[in-house]
């Protein structure tokens, strides 16, 4: 286990005098026992203790924060559910957190315009309930959707099963109502981004995704999508995990576009079943659970061209399910599947790597070889539409020799995604957790353009520092250089 700073720097006293005064003295955390909470995200191998963390209900109270900060030229990180997966809510080296998770109100619902302004705690499924009596929605729908907030999915661009068709949360943010690091409050964007591209640079586009190294988001307009006329859920099973991704290939090589079109192997497949008993087979080698939405009219067919490129790759039986209630089940075994491995596995490491689609076999070859390489066990449950993998490296965390390996099988995952032509993330961001990677992607001219656009917005480096783009000796925040290509280890 890494502690990357196990003694905070002590916060300046003037400043937590100012923080008292912005938001009350009750809404600022300074005892050990509380500030331990706030140690980690959902890497939970990485770990660093906060100076203090601040409770915020408003974005006047957001901006006092943000400006004593910046007259105290202390550093700040924004957090929300803390579900986050690289390490990009954790405060390094004693930085202030800032909590939003209590500013979580749907403000407004523009049902004509499909318009939805929220505060950055709100919980990204909330959001689809607060509307569906409309027959509305909101689409991105990560794995995590029924805890993880608009405002940390906003920071990481994140994704979900359905990004297929509809999308990363990018393509769904109108505007936002930002605190910059300075404290200035402003507005990129806005509802009327649904009416088309506004005038301008784009910089909604360019803060989604920056990892709260840009400045913490305060409102969030977003477009909201018709629920389909009708949807159609298939569960096709395959003697192999290599025969599944041909499946993949094959569905859209045929001009289909799923709405979500997800893979899950025997691992998964076992540990899924033992919890839920679903029904789901255990002799398989891997399973696609296939969604495809739209008009009545027509998706019956489609249903069975899906159905003709499973078979002609080999699946042993693909089925409809048979009513809603069939399908809500299917869904649940997707998405309970990282805390169904809980069952067979004491801890695991999740990647999130994007790789062509035609490479699936052949990474996932390589991803099972590496987990046998290092004698642990590797599970896949993943967005195979577009190559967003989610290998789960399984291990001990209380056994400090299977936390090297697991972070050695993760160093060769991440080369072989690397190697395949594909990108370092798919929705999970890179933290800190993939900074050591960014030099293999990135030449030095381009992560110095990274830098630049940063320093436009943060030019005191405050805002979440040590995050999403490394420094110019990009093993700096960890303390010490590892060995070429190694990602940072931590200390047992």
């Amino acid at each position: 286990m890494n502690s990357i700073s196990s003694r905070p720097a002590a916060v300046p006293p003037a400043l937590l005098e100012a923080l008292r005064a912005a938001v009350g003295a009750a809404n600022v955390v300074t005892a050990d026992e509380e500030l331990f909470v706030y140690e980690c995200d959902g890497l939970t191998l990485d770990k660093a203790t906060p100076g203090a963390v601040v409770y915020v209900h408003s974005a006047m109270e957001v901006a006092a924060v943000v400006k004593a900060c910046a007259a105290a030229h202390y550093p700040f990180v924004a957090r929300g559910a803390g579900t986050g997966l690289s390490g990009g809510a954790i405060a390094l080296h004693g930085m202030l957190v800032i909590e939003l998770a209590r500013m979580n109100r749907v403000l407004e619902v523009d049902y004509e315009n499909r318009v939805a302004c929220v505060e950055p705690g709100v919980i990204n499924l909330n959001l689809t309930k607060a509307c569906a009596q409309r027959g509305l929605h909101y689409a991105p729908d990560p794995s995590s959707q029924g805890s993880c907030t608009i405002g940390g999915n906003v920071a990481e661009n994140s994704g979900g099963p359905h990004t297929l068709k509809y999308g990363v949360t990018v393509n769904h943010v109108l505007g936002l109502e930002v605190v910059l690091p300075n404290g200035e409050t402003v507005t990129l964007g806005g509802p009327l981004g649904a009416l088309g591209k506004l005038p301008g640079y784009d910089l909604v586009g360019l803060f989604v995704g920056s990892e709260g190294t840009f400045g913490i988001a305060t409102k969030v307009w977003v477009k909201l999508t018709p629920v389909p006329e009708t949807v159609k859920t298939l569960l096709a099973i395959f003697p192999s995990i290599e025969a599944a991704s041909r499946g993949v290939s094959r569905i859209v090589a045929h001009g289909i576009v799923p709405a979500a079109l997800e893979l899950i192997d025997k691992t998964i497949i076992r540990a899924v079943e033992e919890w839920l008993h679903l029904g789901f087979p255990l002799d398989a080698g891997a399973v696609l659970l296939i969604e495809l939405d739209g008009l009545r009219d027509g998706l019956d067919l489609i249903a069975g061209r899906v159905m003709e490129c499973c078979r002609e790759c080999g699946c042993l039986d693909v089925r409809a399910a048979k009513d809603e209630k069939e399908r809500l089940l299917l869904w649940k075994a997707r998405k309970q599947a990282f805390g169904a491995v809980g069952r067979i596995s004491p801890s695991y490491y999740v990647q999130d790597g994007v790789i062509p689609r035609s490479k699936l076999p052949e990474v996932l070859a390589k991803i099972e070889a590496s987990g046998r390489k290092h004698g642990l066990t590797t599970a896949n449950v993943f967005h195979a539409g577009d190559g967003n993998l989610h290998p789960l490296i399984l291990f001990d965390e209380r056994k400090p020799e299977q936390i090297e390996e697991a972070l050695a099988c993760n160093e060769e995952v991440l080369c072989a995604v690397i190697e395949a032509g594909g990108m370092l993330s798919g929705e999970h961001g890179i933290g800190i957790e993939k900074l050591a990677f960014m030099p293999r992607v990135f030449s030095e001219d381009d992560m110095d353009a990274m830098r630049k656009v940063r320093a436009v917005f943060d030019p005191q480096t405050l805002s979440n520092p040590g995050k999403a783009v490394p420094a110019r000796k990009c093993f700096e925040v960890r303390g010490h250089e590892p060995p070429a290509l190694r990602p940072p280890m931590r200390k047992a």
